[in-house]
């Protein structure tokens, strides 16, 4: 794992943490924008590009969008390498289902960056969104991503389903504060807490989320109103990544989503979405958590199991 410096690859632990041991997410560094209104980042056919892992909940957010959406025919696409080791993510195409870089054939994440900014100091994360006609990133925080997905080329794709509906924002914007802290980025900040006291801290919020969520869709179907919305888009890939990866590598154990009756039930009935299963690939998943992360798993063994980490309609996995 590394960072760029400088415009330079440092080979480094991107696991930053706080004086008391507290993981500390970086802030990424893309923030831009595409609009009809923006001067130079304008709705096109064809224009953008889209850099993914299947193995990042993040990435898999835009993924979902970009199917939801109708966007497929107008956005490309690449996926990277699930391993992401001393040079970071990789185009390397010996795992099923990556695709190399569609775009410059470039060998690793960080070149692309590179190339868009050569004295960048950042993180190299997914997603990212490119733009062909500039070769610049124009974003790489997904919550923006899909902010754009949602609404900036429903004039191009005739597509107009509307994922954060006016009348529902205020609720989904509490729901995504409260998720993204305790779940979203609660798993990380368990799994990479350096203190006994960092790691009781997220877990204990952990599963104080996952249990006012599961009494929350006690006698519901959603989060927020009665139809999908962003608010379960940012939730369902951790659910689906909890029981495969997070439960044991991240030492999120207490208790299994399977474990609860509504959450259990709200995760088989989105990952029967067509735009939520199609996008998630449970090898590229167990593959980069327990391969990548190194200093949580020293030896790279990749566990077998579970067998069943989705209730079905039946009850079976």
């Amino acid at each position: 794992m590394g960072k760029l410096v400088d415009g330079k690859w440092v080979e480094t632990s991107i696991i930053t943490s706080d004086e008391s041991g507290h993981y500390d997410r970086e802030e990424r560094s893309f923030r831009d924008m595409i609009s009809i209104d923006h001067p130079e980042f304008k709705p096109e056919k064809g224009r953008y590009h889209l850099y993914v892992s299947y193995a990042c909940p993040w990435a898999t957010r835009a993924l979902m969008y970009r199917s939801l959406k109708g966007l497929e025919n107008y956005i490309g696409l690449s996926v990277v390498h699930p391993d992401m080791l001393d040079k970071g993510w990789s185009f390397d195409t010996d795992f099923p289902e990556t695709t190399g870089d569609t775009l410059y054939g470039l060998t690793y994440l960080h070149e692309l960056y590179q190339k868009a900014q050569s004295d960048v100091s950042t993180t190299v994360s997914v997603p990212v969104l490119w733009d062909k006609k500039t070769e610049k990133i124009v974003n790489n925080e997904s919550a923006d991503i899909i902010r754009m997905f949602n609404t900036a080329f429903d004039h191009l794709t005739g597509n107009q389903q509307d994922y954060y509906p006016e009348e529902l924002r205020a609720e989904i914007d509490i729901w995504n504060k409260e998720i993204y802290h305790n779940v979203n980025n609660g798993v990380y900040r368990a799994g990479f807490a350096k203190t006994q006291e960092a790691y009781d801290e997220a877990v204990n919020a952990l599963f104080a989320t996952l249990d006012k969520l599961d009494a929350h869709l006690e006698d519901k179907d959603y989060l927020v109103g009665s139809r999908l919305s962003e608010a379960d888009l940012r939730l369902i890939p951790t659910l689906l990544r909890f029981d495969i990866v997070y439960y044991g590598h991240f030492k999120t154990n207490l208790r299994r989503i399977i474990d609860y009756p509504n959450l259990s039930r709200y995760t088989a009935q989105l990952y029967a979405v067509d735009a939520v299963a199609k996008n998630h690939d449970f090898e590229h998943i167990k593959r980069h958590y327990y391969y990548s992360h190194q200093d949580l798993n020293p030896y790279r063994i990749i566990p077998k199991g579970p067998e069943v980490f989705i209730k079905t309609a039946n009850g079976s996995g």
